[in-house]
C-alpha cells in the first residue's frame, strides 16, 4: 500500500467514532484537531489531488522541457522553491531523482534560470545536512563559486552566494570544498564550518569580487 494511503487509513481508524468497552462512545476529533493531524499529502490523497512529490516532479519536467517558455519555467521554479522550503520535501529531492537535474540548471543559458536554480539549492541545503551532503557529492560547490565570481548577471551572482552560504554553514565537507574552489586571494587554510564570522568574511569578499562585464 502507498505510504500516504497507509497513514491516511491509520488516521481514519484512530480518529473515527469509537465504542468503548463500558458502552460509552468516544467522539471523533473536531475540525480544528483534524487539521492539526492531517498532513498536506494525506489531504491530497483524500481529495484525489497530486502529492508534493508529484508536484515537484512535474515542476522539474517543465524546467527541462523545450516546449515550455521562460515565463512558465519561472513559475514552475517559484512553485518548486516553495515546495522544498519544507525539509521533508527537500530530503525527497534525492529519492525522486531531482538533485542532478536541479544542479544542471546552474549552467542554463538564461540568467533567470541560473538564478532560480541557485535560489532553490540555497533553500534545500539550509540547515539540512542531508541535502548539504548530496550537493557536495554532485560537485556543486565549484559551480556556485564560478557563478559567484564570473556570472555576468548580478542577480544570479547574488543567489549563488546565498546558496554557497547555506551549503557550507555547519557542514565541514562543504566548507572544505569551498576553500579548494575559491580563486586566488581567498583563504587557503582550512576554515571551520562553524565559524560564522569567517564564513561571512568569505561571502562578503565574494559579493565584492570584480566581474568582467564583457
Amino acid at each position: 500500500m502507498d505510504p500516504t494511503m497507509n497513514k491516511l487509513l491509520k488516521w481514519s481508524v484512530t480518529n473515527s467514532e469509537q465504542k468503548n468497552p463500558d458502552g460509552t462512545v468516544t467522539a471523533p476529533p473536531s475540525a480544528e484537531e483534524a487539521k492539526r493531524t492531517l498532513t498536506p499529502d494525506m489531504i491530497n490523497a483524500l481529495m484525489g489531488g497530486p502529492s508534493d512529490a508529484d508536484l515537484m516532479k512535474a515542476a522539474m519536467e517543465v524546467l527541462h522541457s523545450d516546449e515550455s517558455d521562460l515565463d512558465n519555467k519561472l513559475i514552475a521554479f517559484d512553485n518548486f522553491e516553495q515546495l522544498i522550503e519544507g525539509i521533508d520535501n527537500a530530503n525527497n529531492l534525492e529519492p525522486l531523482g531531482l538533485w542532478t537535474p536541479l544542479v544542471q540548471l546552474l549552467k542554463h543559458e538564461e540568467a533567470d534560470m541560473r538564478r532560480m536554480a541557485a535560489w532553490c539549492i540555497g533553500t534545500a541545503v539550509q540547515n539540512n545536512e542531508k541535502a548539504q551532503d548530496r550537493f557536495v557529492v554532485l560537485n556543486g560547490i565549484p559551480t556556485l563559486v564560478s557563478m559567484a565570481t564570473s556570472d555576468s548577471n548580478p542577480a544570479a551572482r547574488k543567489k549563488s552566494i546565498y546558496a554557497l552560504s547555506s551549503a557550507v554553514r555547519n557542514y565541514q565537507p562543504a566548507m572544505n570544498e569551498l576553500v579548494k574552489a575559491l580563486p586566488e586571494g581567498y583563504p587557503t587554510d582550512k576554515t571551520d564550518a562553524g565559524d560564522m564570522e569567517a564564513i561571512d568574511a568569505i561571502m562578503n569578499k565574494l559579493r565584492a569580487h570584480p566581474v568582467d562585464s564583457a
